[in-house]
């Protein structure tokens, strides 16, 4: 039995000699050129990340495009490494084309975000900071993503929108502020343009309403019972309800102090006995 395992670890012993005499200047080779290709691969990627600082590439879209060169870099190594012990790495090709092609089909949705993302980088239909609506949900953009955009709203609340529901879908940009659009009737006994005056001063007198673009007051219109003044202005995007809810409540009051009538509709029904 010892000769027998003392047999065994010389066979053991001798095929490890044999390994290292055939192969020690490829192992050797194999280990150096992996860590020259590390160093390399780091370069390269700071490298890349640096002329797409000078260039001002947005810093989402730089850092995946020097992460990606980084990672092709070390593929390459990998490979030239595997052919320095005599593997054949076409049979990893061929399976690493198959499995991408299964988790291409599998992930198609994931991708097309990612696809949809590149787009809004290069493309820059609106930037961080941007007030954008989109299907109705609008807020400002807080983060754009590969994947997806964060909106914040003025309950703070984030909203995350895949970038797929982004592209190609109608965006409106009013970039830090946001309209805000009302109407007050008027009775036919009023002047119309005292009413636009007295709104006009609202507006002014109001802290957080924009002076640039300016307010836009006017007849919107003319009701049953009433002179419709319509107003428009602009307010930053976090405070749209608490602006919106204020200057109505001063426009009311306005109104009272000024004996500025706001009507109410007014039926009168004939009673006709048989």
């Amino acid at each position: 039995m010892f000769d027998e395992e003392l047999e065994s670890a010389g066979n053991i012993y001798r095929l490890l000699v044999d390994f290292f005499v055939n192969y020690s200047f490829q192992v050797i080779g194999a280990i150096l050129i992996f860590i020259v290709g590390l160093l390399v691969a780091r370069w390269i990627g700071n490298l890349t990340l640096r002329l797409c600082e000078r260039h001002q590439v947005d810093v989402t879209l730089r850092l995946f495009i020097a992460s990606t060169i980084r990672l092709l870099v070390i593929a390459m190594v990998v490979i030239v490494c595997l052919g320095k012990f005599g593997i054949s790495v076409a049979p990893f090709v061929a399976a690493i084309g198959a499995i991408s092609l299964s988790i291409g089909l599998a992930l198609q949705g994931v991708f097309s975000n990612y696809g949809a993302g590149f787009t809004i980088i290069l493309t820059r239909p609106f930037v961080v900071g941007n007030t954008i609506c989109i299907k109705e949900i609008s807020g400002v953009v807080d983060e754009i993503r590969l994947a997806y955009t964060v909106l914040t709203n003025e309950d703070g609340e984030k909203i995350t929108i895949p970038n797929k529901h982004i592209v190609g879908e109608v965006i409106t940009n009013s970039y830090a502020n946001r309209v805000v659009e009302a109407r007050v009737g008027i009775s036919y006994d009023c002047d119309p343009q005292r009413a636009t005056r007295l709104i006009l001063e609202v507006l002014a007198a109001t802290d957080g309403v924009t002076r640039e673009p300016p307010p836009q007051v006017g007849i919107g219109g003319f009701g049953d019972f009433s002179i419709d003044i319509g107003y428009r202005y602009w307010v930053p995007t976090k405070r749209y309800f608490e602006l919106q809810y204020q200057v109505n409540q001063a426009v009311f009051e306005a109104f009272g102090r000024e004996g500025i009538q706001i009507p109410y509709p007014i039926r009168e029904v004939h009673t006709r006995e048989a």
